[in-house]
């Protein structure tokens, strides 16, 4: 059979937004054209083979090294290697190149076992089998095989395996359903309709004899804006209640859409990561410093003829005729080589080791975990763990983030007469409830005729799927009669429309044959013919169906955003409905609209032709069919409205009030309508009874111009504040006028668009003055883009703020992109968002945790892990720097090839790491009560620059310290007579190698003690690791100078270290030296808890002060209890409880022996009085002893 007609009816699945038309010609079972019919023109195409891995068995090695080596750190270890490698240099290039290998290796390893599992993944996916059909027969090959043209077909609940045009089905309407979860999460089932002139071919000999051409566009990766989706099933999607289908491969392997989705998403780098590139820099200008310093005072020192050429080492004389120049830049990168050390090139993979291994205590916390969903945190990337310690501004999303998205039919009103379901009167439900008017007397005929007429138009204006057994995926609900059929939906409130329309009389029974069925009042069945559906987008804000009844008259049913529907309509009880909309809205009820027109057959072929050739388009179809809908649906006739509750979210509002307190500002972006989302603002205690509400609406632009609105505003909000902005406020202050903006998306569209003379960032500036100057702000109306647009302007603003957005839905992802750090909740709306952001969570309500104790301690822990590892490698090269003024600047070492090579890999590695994954210096439940700490750490505040010069000067001061006290201790020597230099002051053997590894030894112990005194939280791990690496070190040094090593040319460690412990003196002075260096940040720490505590420091005094005090009394109590029993046994003796930090509780005894107990701390007052009518904290002075 050929069927001319395919190739244009196909074409609706395949034109997209682009201006081009570049396409392709499939031939259906690759069946060529007769001869004459047309040029036959044959194309290559991809086979099916998915791709995801990022490497091959070849191109691994050149291709990961060329990505480690674009690292600015890597690189200029590799030169420095390089270096060593081609000039004379004082260190082996073993120091450079051992370090440099190790990172690059532990990298390579991490990466490509990350890929082998891509592979491993691949390769399960692509050998599949698939059933073809091949002359008539089914044939079962593996995936990787199907190549475009194929006739495929796919079983019930089979997963497609590539991108095809839907031929037919085993359903007789020609319908399949499906599942997109795995695409976008969604696990509704979706409808889509088989190409009309081929849904009847339902035998493998059928479709094998179909002739036809396919001509259609090039791939595209947009799954959002469905080309023609009643025709086109995506690879990745399942098959489900139905039996079979078979469909023509269009896009196979890497060019399927699900596949062009594979993309990754943009970088994003944190503050901390930024921090530690700048600290870099200024330590490499520092390294450079250095070398330009030793290698002029080395032709300083040279100048002397006898400094320059001494009897014992006289030049050659090639050595005397060559360049000055050349001489003095190699001397310059020896000096670099000497003290490239500063640079912690391993600083990189123990970051990345913290933030890989860290993100585990986020997926591993129970506390976040729903188990009502079955679901835990999900981490997508850990790059970003400790910017949730970091966050200023919160926008979030409302339906299904601050909402449940769990939809409640509530009422509906029907020109001016509301309609309850289940109306309750004394906690009965009343009898036979159903259709109750509650405002006047029922309706008369004609309003019975329109009441009947919403009903249906409720039951027939939908896209939901009618299941008549429970055995369904994804979610589901009964309706509440007795018939058993389950509605499915991609939307929550159309199942909760239809349900609440079945408890008012009117039942919607399925879709068979094209015929939608509803069981009326009087329980007969009326059958619609399902004409056109005008499907729902975000842009229009609704959705209509065209039907044909029984009797033959033509109906356009269309429901929507009150905003889409009254300007559309031409008759109607407008104002009644518009009032109780509004009223519905502000008690923060969902509202949608109702409204139809009456089609003649004219009409509706008019309108047959207009969506024909808008579907047919290849060019700007999404905007031809914009513009067709925008024809249709018009001069409507207003029915009624509905009204549907969205309850709030667990612990929503406990959440919000918990990040004020933290100082986090709070924006909600939604597209709901302003009044249902003020009252959800109010219901979640964003907007307080006492905020004063400020509105920057299209309806307040219109009365005034948008220039006045801003600067009245702007006066409004700065009249108490002045200059003073709130950043540094909670929102919460009771002595200042607490400010809430409201804003809509026209609103903003305004304020976002360049003005004639070009000025429009005055407006943007006056704008972001506003809402810096409000504790709260609702953007409502939102459009997808017009979400990223807030983030940005906020994020771009000058005091560039930490900004996370959290949602649940597709149109969330925008902004959850251009975030800094991006949260999905795992909702209904499908995991869309939960798929493209950095973290998922459950619900809103474990947000409080992941900010206020994950990210806290993430950020706690990893700036202690940068600027220690700074500290450490001054301490580290700074001696070698010294050492240089008392050598000649001969880049001579000080420490031997061993140690330079073992102390960042080895000997200080691990104490570091394990501090920065299990570091708690307050306690969880302290964080979770007081989340005003959490100010404690904004601003990225321990690594501002004055916390990284106090680190730096305390390694030098340090430093200073060990090269200098073993210096002293080395001062007067003498020859003895076998010809050993020994000191005169400690009778040591003294050399360079002894004078080095006295240092060494003194750096390790002062370093990593330095580490032990920063540690709060101590395990037995801790203790493993931090005394185990002391350990290790001396081991170490014993064996390596201990023990003649055979591969060794040379062995100049030979007997020092043993040598130097086995000298009193050189114990007394490493203990010395040890305390001396540690002093200083001790003393500076007990000066600042004393003197200027920060909120963290305070809470910990307390807890300390508490637990002392409790000590107290419970002694004192022990000591006293047989006369406490034996005296007053009444009711006034009890002891009363006050709750106190860390969740204790803080003993509070009648005074005893005229002391008063009463002393947790001063401030804190009795939460409960006792039996005698005396508060908790008073004296009972009736006791006797």
């Amino acid at each position: 059979m050929d069927c001319s007609l395919v190739r244009t009816l196909v074409q609706r699945y395949c034109a997209g937004e682009e201006n081009w038309v570049d396409s392709r010609t499939i031939y259906v079972g690759h069946k060529e054209p007769p001869p004459g019919a047309e040029a036959y023109i044959p194309q290559r195409y991809p086979d099916n083979r998915i791709v995801s891995s990022k490497y091959t068995f070849w191109n691994f090695i050149p291709k990961n090294l060329f990505e480690q080596f674009r690292r600015i750190a890597n690189f200029y270890f590799l030169i420095i290697f390089l270096v060593q490698l081609i000039i004379d240099t004082p260190t082996s290039p073993v120091t450079s190149g051992l370090p440099l290998f190790f990172v690059i290796t532990v990298t390579a390893i991490k990466q490509g076992y990350e890929d082998w599992l891509r592979h491993k993944a691949d390769n399960a996916m692509n050998q599949c089998p698939v059933h073809f059909i091949q002359h008539g027969k089914l044939v079962r090959k593996q995936s990787r095989k199907l190549r475009v043209g194929d006739i495929v077909m796919v079983k019930e609940d089979e997963t497609f395996p590539c991108d095809l045009i839907f031929l037919s089905s085993s359903r007789g309407d020609g319908t399949c359903h499906v599942t997109t979860a795995s695409l976008d999460g969604e696990s509704s089932h979706k409808t889509h309709y088989a190409v009309q002139d081929t849904k009847g071919f339902h035998t493998e000999e059928d479709i094998d004899g179909l002739h036809a051409t396919i001509e259609c566009e090039q791939p595209q990766p947009d799954l959002y804006k469905p080309l023609g989706s009643e025709n086109l099933l995506l690879r990745g999607a399942t098959l489900k209640n139905t039996e079979k289908i078979f469909g023509v491969a269009i896009y196979t392997g890497m060019e399927t859409k699900m596949a062009l989705n594979y993309q990754s998403k943009s970088q994003k780098r944190s503050a901390v990561e930024k921090s530690m590139n700048v600290f870099l820099i200024v330590y490499l200008c520092i390294l450079i410093s250095k070398a330009l310093i030793n290698t002029v005072l080395k032709y300083v020192w040279q100048s002397e003829p006898f400094r320059d050429e001494p009897w014992y080492n006289q030049k050659t004389e090639s050595e005397r005729q060559r360049n000055l120049f050349l001489r003095a830049f190699t001397d310059f990168l020896a000096f670099m080589v000497l003290f490239n050390y500063i640079i912690p090139v391993s600083m990189y993979v123990t970051v990345e080791m913290q933030k890989f291994l860290g993100s585990y205590f986020i997926t591993w916390d129970e506390e976040m975990f729903d188990e009502e969903m079955g679901e835990g945190p999900l981490v997508n990337t850990s790059d970003l763990n400790e910017e949730l310690g970091q966050v200023e501004y919160i926008f979030t999303d409302k339906t299904g983030t601050l909402t449940e998205n769990n939809m409640e039919f509530k009422e509906c009103c029907i020109e001016g007469h509301v309609y309850v379901p289940h109306v309750i009167c004394n906690g009965q439900v009343l009898p036979g409830a159903s259709g109750i008017d509650m405002i006047d007397s029922s309706p008369g005929v004609s309003g019975r005729e329109r009441e009947e007429l919403f009903f249906r138009a409720l039951c027939l204006c939908h896209t939901i799927q009618v299941k008549d057994d429970d055995d369904v995926d994804g979610p589901r609900k009964s309706p509440d009669s007795g018939k058993s059929c389950v509605y499915i939906s991609s939307s929550p409130d159309e199942v909760a429309l239809v349900e609440g329309v079945q408890r008012l009389g009117f039942t919607y029974l399925r879709l068979k044959d094209n015929y939608m069925e509803i069981l009326n009042r009087d329980n007969d069945i009326e059958r619609f013919e399902l004409l056109e559906i005008l499907s729902f987008d975000s842009v229009r804000r609704r959705m209509s169906v065209i039907v044909r009844s029984a009797t033959g008259e033509i109906y356009l049913f269309c429901k929507g955003a009150d905003s889409s529907i009254f300007p559309r309509v031409i008759e109607g009880k407008v104002d009644q409905i518009r009032s109780r909309v509004e009223r519905n809205a502000v008690e923060g009820l969902r509202t949608l609209c109702v409204a139809y027109k009456r089609l003649i057959q004219e009409e509706y072929e008019g309108i047959c032709r207009l969506l024909q050739a808008a579907k047919v388009a290849l060019q700007d179809r999404e905007k031809k069919l914009a513009e067709a809908y925008e024809q249709i649906e018009k001069d409507l006739i207003l029915l009624g409205a509905t009204a549907v509750e969205d309850r709030l979210q667990e612990k929503a509002a406990d959440t919000i009030e918990a990040l004020q307190k933290a100082g986090i500002k709070v924006w909600v972006l939604t597209g709901d309508k302003m009044e249902t989302a003020a009252a959800t603002c109010y219901a979640c205690k964003l907007f307080r009874r006492n905020t004063q509400l400020l509105e920057l609406t299209t309806k307040k632009i219109e009365e005034q111009s948008l220039h006045d609105v801003l600067f009245e505003l702007s006066k409004t909000v700065l009249r108490y504040s002045g200059s003073l902005t709130r950043d540094n406020l909670s929102g919460l202050s009771t002595d200042m006028q607490d400010y809430g903006l409201i804003i809509d998306g026209a609103a903003l569209s305004l304020i976002m668009k360049p003005r004639e003379d070009g000025s429009s960032s005055n407006y943007r500036e006056l704008f972001l003055e506003i809402c810096r100057n409000c504790s709260a702000v609702l953007c409502c109306r939102m459009a997808p883009l017009q979400k990223a647009q807030i983030v940005k302007l906020i994020k771009l603003s000058k005091e560039h703020p930490i900004t996370l957005a959290i949602g649940d839905g597709a149109n969330d992802v925008s902004m959850i992109l251009e975030a800094h750090v991006g949260i999905g909740i795992i909702g209904k709306e499908g995991r869309q968002a939960a798929r493209n952001s950095d973290y998922a969570i459950p619900k809103f309500k474990h947000l409080k945790k992941m900010l206020l104790v994950h990210g806290h301690f993430y950020y706690i822990r990893i700036s202690e892990l940068v600027q220690y590892f700074f500290y450490k490698n001054v301490c580290f090269i700074f001696p070698q720097f010294l050492y240089q003024f008392f050598c000649g600047f001969s880049q001579q070492t000080l420490y031997d090839t061993a140690y330079l090579t073992l102390y960042n890999i080895s000997f200080t590695s691990l104490p570091i790491l394990l501090y920065s994954l299990m570091e708690q210096h307050v306690s969880i439940e302290t964080l979770k009560r007081d989340p005003s700490l959490y100010r404690d750490i904004a601003k990225n505040a321990l690594l501002r620059w004055r916390v990284f010069i106090y680190w730096t000067f305390l390694g030098v001061f340090d430093a200073l310290v060990f090269f200098f006290g073993a210096y002293f201790l080395f001062e007067n020597t003498t020859v003895t007579s076998n010809g050993q230099i020994m000191t005169t002051n400690t009778h040591m053997i003294f050399g360079n190698w002894t004078f080095g590894t006295l240092v060494f030894t003194v750096m390790v112990f002062t370093v990593t003690l330095k580490l032990a005194l920063d540690t709060h939280y101590w395990t037995w791990i801790n203790h493993f690791v931090i005394w185990g690496s002391l350990l290790f070190y001396i081991v170490f040094s014993l064996l390596w100078g201990g023990i003649i090593w055979p591969f060794l040319s040379y062995q100049r460690m030979y007997y020092v270290f043993i040598q130097m412990l086995s000298s009193g003196p050189a114990w007394l002075a490493i203990i010395l030296l040890i305390t001396v260096s540690l002093l200083p940040d001790v003393l500076k720490k007990v000066l600042c808890k004393q003197l200027w505590p920060s909120a963290t420091e305070r809470v910990q005094s307390t807890r300390t002060q508490c637990q002392d005090h409790l000590s107290e009394v419970s002694y004192l109590a022990s000591l006293y209890s047989p006369s406490l029993v034996a005296a007053r046994p009444g009711p006034c003796s009890k002891q009363v409880t006050v709750p106190c930090p860390e969740s204790k509780e803080c003993s509070v005894l009648p005074p005893i022996a005229g002391v008063s107990n009463n002393h947790c701390h001063p401030s804190w007052r009795p939460c409960s009085h006792g039996p005698c009518g005396e508060t908790a904290g008073e004296q009972i002075t009736s006791l006797s002893l």
